[in-house]
């Protein structure tokens, strides 16, 4: 397919003299060679989107939302080739592709809806001839920025609402995974977007398209998923012009296990949020705490859990922990591990880079189960990133709240109780955004997400979701 090489701009594949290789993180083959742009191509984009804006945000919602619509269903149509590139591009499990494709959808279904529900109101005044009406309008051109982990899905919840609140959107995916983003926008070209509207600009050093992002005046709204080094950083770059953010940060999630939960179930909820996507994902648990009275049979139960899974190229059957998205993730690992061992750690599954003829091309850490881990170990501080539980002993809920609070991050925390009572003050005590009560996937295109502290500034997905691509306008009237 020839647009796999090329950025989409102003409605057209364009190709470039420098290009990038794209490689499969479970082998470490070269996929594909893809367009290699610069701050050039990124301002190209940007006139583009300002040129489009006036015919695009004057359009009916009813319009933006057939084309999302119709977005939608040729992602379903294509649902399991999509899925299989996602796998080869970014490694995980083709199961765990197909649910992130199907996710990645229901944003465009969801936006579709929510164009038509941007309502206007009126506000009584204390004078007798005076009228106020609240108007909603899209804020202007977007600039989005979007990761490696969850290359489709993470697209969509940025594109879709944009485009459903008027907005035109220039977009730059991470450079590990491109080839997804071009078949996402190859979904929007076919689903008749107009030209301008939304653009795809591909880029092996994220370094121009960012200062231009940050400093081009066409730009209002910059919304960014990553890390919160990054986030900071791009935050400081376009503070000057007071642009909009959206920020969607790292994460450094607790999982809490009181004594009344069953350890079974807890241990089975415990070992499939932590390993989805070999532990790369933002609400991914990172530290385990469970209360000593089912210490042991909640570790023996996800220990053997952890040791049925079986690691390699997610295009395999039965692979659940797929490859780490480059080298420097799994040292990243592999130190945290070895720094928790010689600080008094208990081992109980793997701890070492996997190796031999299935692994040696990819980058490969064995799923691995850690108890005793204590406040002075880096993976109690550090954000993971990998297939490394962490399990924590605690005594009393006070305890276990001050340990859940104490960490700069804010995006996902979860609870398993069986007690009402103690699910709520949880809830209402834990400084995160997202908490899941006896529920190990508490998201949804429906729902809002995003976090608190330095897991990042604004929502996506829901009402808030739409709400952070429009601006609010008031009319003062005298009659």
């Amino acid at each position: 397919m020839a647009w796999q090489l090329c950025m989409y701009i102003n409605g057209k594949w364009l190709k470039t003299d420098q290009q990038f290789s794209v490689t499969n993180p479970a082998t470490g083959e070269v996929i594909e060679m893809v367009a290699d742009g610069d701050q050039s191509h990124a301002k190209l984009a940007i006139d583009a989107a300002s040129a489009a804006y006036k015919s695009w945000s004057s359009a009916t919602a009813y319009a933006r939302a057939e084309v999302l619509q119709k977005a939608y269903t040729l992602m379903m149509v294509r649902k399991q080739l999509l899925a299989e590139l996602l796998t080869s591009e970014q490694g995980k499990p083709l199961k765990a592709a197909l649910n992130e494709v199907q996710y990645a959808a229901d944003f465009l279904r969801w936006f579709a809806e929510e164009a038509k529900r941007v309502y206007g109101e009126t506000i009584p005044s204390a004078r007798a001839d005076q009228r106020f009406i609240v108007r909603y309008q899209p804020i202007g051109v977007v600039a989005a920025v979007t990761p490696w982990n969850y290359p489709i899905s993470m697209i969509t919840r940025k594109v879709a609402p944009a485009l459903a609140a008027g907005c035109t959107i220039v977009l730059k995916p991470a450079e590990a995974t491109p080839l997804c983003a071009i078949a996402v926008f190859d979904i929007l070209h076919e689903a008749g977007l107009p030209a301008g509207v939304a653009n795809l600009v591909t880029a092996f050093d994220p370094v121009p398209i960012g200062n231009e992002f940050c400093t081009n005046p066409k730009v209002k709204k910059l919304t960014f998923t990553g890390s919160t080094a990054v986030g900071k950083k791009l935050s400081q770059d376009a503070a000057p012009q007071l642009k909009r953010i959206s920020m969607e940060l790292g994460g450094h999630a607790p999982f809490i296990v009181f004594d009344d939960a069953d350890p079974i179930h807890a241990a089975k909820g415990a070992s499939l949020v932590k390993f989805l996507n070999t532990g790369q994902a933002c609400i991914s648990p990172n530290r385990i705490f469970v209360q000593r009275g089912i210490l042991d049979p909640f570790i023996k139960t996800f220990t053997d859990r952890v040791a049925k899974m079986k690691a390699g190229n997610g295009l395999e059957p039965d692979v659940s922990i797929g490859p780490l998205v480059n080298h420097a993730a799994v040292e990243k690992v592999s130190r945290q591990v070895e720094d928790a061992l010689k600080k008094g750690a208990t081992l109980h599954n793997g701890g070492q880079q996997l190796s031999g003829e299935n692994y040696s091309s990819g980058h490969f850490y064995a799923p691995t189960v850690l108890s005793n881990v204590s406040e002075d170990m880096l993976i109690y501080r550090e954000e993971t990133f990998g297939p490394v539980a962490a399990i924590i002993a605690f005594d009393t809920y006070d305890q276990v709240i001050n340990m859940a609070n104490d960490t700069r991050y804010g995006l996902a925390a979860y609870v398993y109780t069986k007690n009402l009572s103690r699910a709520m003050r949880a809830f209402e005590a834990l400084d995160f955004g997202i908490i899941g009560i006896n529920d190990i996937n508490p998201t949804s295109a429906a729902a809002p997400f995003g976090g608190m502290n330095e897991s990042g500034l604004g929502r996506e997905g829901a009402r808030e979701g739409l709400d952070e691509y429009l601006e609010t306008k008031l009319g003062g009237f005298s009659i």
